[in-house]
């Protein structure tokens, strides 16, 4: 009699045991990050999801759908494939102008990391040295290019005045084989170049014009006003992955092996994440904690924008960036 006993408990035990189980599993609530690019070594924080589990341990069901650069990013967004969009803030205006409804919601990198690279027996120096130039971009969506147009700017050039060639996420192959005379790029992608025997070559960074953040969190205003806790938790779990890469980038580089389609050299994928990790801060990040957002900042490149003739209208940050949703520091 105990012993039939002992056995119902026991059976009784383990069917609770596999309930709590199924409903901690379908309570997890899923997230598509749409993406400006692949899964490369720079997003490790996001690509280690299996690994580490800093979406999961907050609900999340993490999956990052690629893109070709961040107009993509935001297509995809727009067409409710993803609920969070990683992209430029050039792709986040350029969608304002046309009237979307969107929200700036983290802000991922606040250091602008783009470029345009040179070979040094090119003697380009100065973006007017850009002028009939043929030049590479990833896309014709990515912010390569309209970073680009905002150095070309300052010279008092357009890309009317330049070719503008599509190379892909792999423009410094056509640089070295001469099918372009410069291309645009981000830091990380001059560092791999330069593992790769880029050689001598000249770098013009935006920043020096224009230190506008280079990529944010943005989603759609109904997603903003209705799912406010997901998206506090989404928030949370990714600081809490950004911290992770800043606190233990060796581990990261040896993760990024495995993880991202770029990441076979170890070495290269800790030098990436490094320059990844001093880009994800700032002064203002350092006063209110990862992802604080510059308003200001982000006015400045509007109006730059506007300037540039790269969208017609007027747009008021303020009234489409929030950081209410941001984990205090």
């Amino acid at each position: 009699m105990k012993r039939n006993t002992l056995r119902a408990l026991a059976a009784l035990a383990l069917a609770s045991l596999c309930t709590s189980y199924s409903w901690a599993q379908t309570k997890l609530d899923k997230v598509t990050i749409a993406g400006w690019g692949g899964p490369i070594s720079e997003i490790t924080n996001i690509l280690v999801e299996p690994d580490k589990g800093f979406f999961r341990a907050r609900g999340i069901d993490l999956v990052y759908m690629p893109g070709a650069g961040g107009g993509d990013a935001v297509r995809n967004l727009l067409s409710g494939q993803a609920d969070v969009a990683f992209t430029d803030p050039g792709s986040f205006y350029g969608a304002l102008d046309k009237g979307e409804k969107l929200r700036a919601i983290y802000d991922i990198y606040p250091q602008n990391v783009f470029n345009v690279v040179s070979l040094k027996s090119a003697n380009i120096t100065k973006p007017a040295d850009l002028k009939g130039k043929k030049i590479g971009v990833y896309s014709l969506s990515s912010g390569t290019l309209t970073n680009l147009q905002l150095l070309l700017n300052q010279a008092g050039l357009s890309t009317k005045d330049v070719t503008v060639v599509v190379t892909g996420l792999l423009n410094f192959a056509p640089l070295m084989q001469g099918q372009v005379d410069a291309t645009a790029a981000t830091d990380t992608g001059l560092l791999v170049a330069r593992a790769k025997g880029v050689g001598e070559v000249n770098v013009m960074e935006v920043r020096n014009s224009l230190n506008l953040s280079s990529d944010l969190f943005i989603v759609r205003e109904e997603t903003f006003q209705q799912r406010k806790d997901l998206l506090k938790r989404f928030l949370a779990a990714y600081r809490d992955s950004a911290q992770w890469m800043m606190d233990h980038p060796d581990e990261a580089a040896k993760l990024a092996v495995k993880r991202a389609i770029n990441g076979q050299n170890e070495a290269v994928n800790l030098a990436v994440i490094k320059l990844r990790n001093g880009t994800s801060v700032s002064p203002l990040t350092q006063q209110q904690g990862l992802g604080a957002l510059d308003v200001d900042m982000l006015q400045k490149g509007a109006k730059a924008w506007k300037e540039i003739g790269l969208i017609e209208h007027d747009l008021d940050m303020k009234a489409v960036v929030s950081q209410d949703l941001l984990p205090r520091k």
